[in-house]
């Protein structure tokens, strides 16, 4: 059964993968970028094309998300995906999960203010395009995040089966322990299992993923999961600003009123405005 780390892009879905990928696949908990690996992304290309899908053929590729998953469930064990795309049609035909195969989805969210910036970055595109992007909604063919407000609301469907763990990630920078924390409780409930915390596991993986490592770790070694200039091909670094991406000092006051009007329903419930 699946277990989902679901996000808009550029919301801390990789900082949650680095800290549960330590916890549950090294026998230290020291964070490093090869860990991650345990943690795959769907939709994935491979995966399709192993079973004979065109992914130019988007209609096909979205009637075999389930088929897909059920080859992914075929060893029974719990299993961590982490996803950007919007949660349509669940429990329906031609969804992208449904509840014989998933147990449950920890959905991290990031005030948009802050995803802009860091997103144009990440796409090498100006900030007042990424807002339109966030906004009119997106998809690829593969993965449909859909704009930044239905992809939050579209999660919530598990919230009815209490299978739903909201995580902020101001609170991830601010508190990154009992965040870890409480991830970690939800995963057991979901498993059924009881929760005995692996102190010395839980305290290493703490120490490594702080953000300023993450990006020693990616001068050093790079990250696989970087983007590239359009122009120069040269690599955009991953990790740029983290907690001093602030929007109070970088974001055009039309951009941020553009968002906070596009998106203030959300805003307000997660108590951004």
């Amino acid at each position: 059964m699946i277990v989902w780390l679901a996000s808009y892009p550029k919301s801390g879905n990789t900082l949650i993968r680095l800290m549960l990928s330590s916890y549950f696949f090294s026998s230290d908990g020291k964070c490093n970028f090869n860990l991650v690996k345990n943690i795959k992304q769907f939709p994935h290309g491979g995966l399709f094309l192993k079973m004979g899908i065109d992914l130019k053929d988007q209609n096909e590729v979205i009637r075999n998300y389930i088929k897909a998953q059920e080859i992914i469930n075929k060893n029974g064990s719990i299993q961590f995906l982490k996803t950007h795309s919007h949660l349509f049609n669940f429990n329906q035909k031609h969804c992208f999960t449904n509840l014989e195969n998933s147990i449950g989805v920890i959905y991290i969210v990031r005030d948009p203010r802050n995803v802009v910036t860091s997103f144009s970055k990440f796409l090498d595109l100006s900030v007042d395009e990424t807002s339109n992007f966030m906004i009119n909604g997106s998809g690829d063919g593969l993965s449909w995040t859909s704009n930044w407000s239905k992809n939050f609301q579209s999660w919530k469907s598990f919230k009815d089966y209490k299978k739903y763990l909201l995580v902020k990630y101001e609170d991830l920078i601010k508190k990154p322990d009992e965040v870890l924390f409480d991830i970690l409780k939800f995963i057991h409930k979901l498993k059924n299992t009881n929760f005995t915390l692996q102190k010395e596991k839980f305290d290493n993986v703490i120490k490594t993923s702080t953000f300023e490592r993450m990006q020693d770790l990616e001068k050093k070694e790079g990250f696989i999961e970087s983007s590239t200039h359009h122009k120069d091909g040269k690599k955009i670094p991953f990790f740029n600003l983290g907690p001093k991406n602030d929007w109070r000092n970088l974001l055009e006051s039309k951009v941020k009123l553009k968002l906070e009007e596009a998106f203030e329903n959300e805003m307000k419930e997660l108590g951004y405005i």
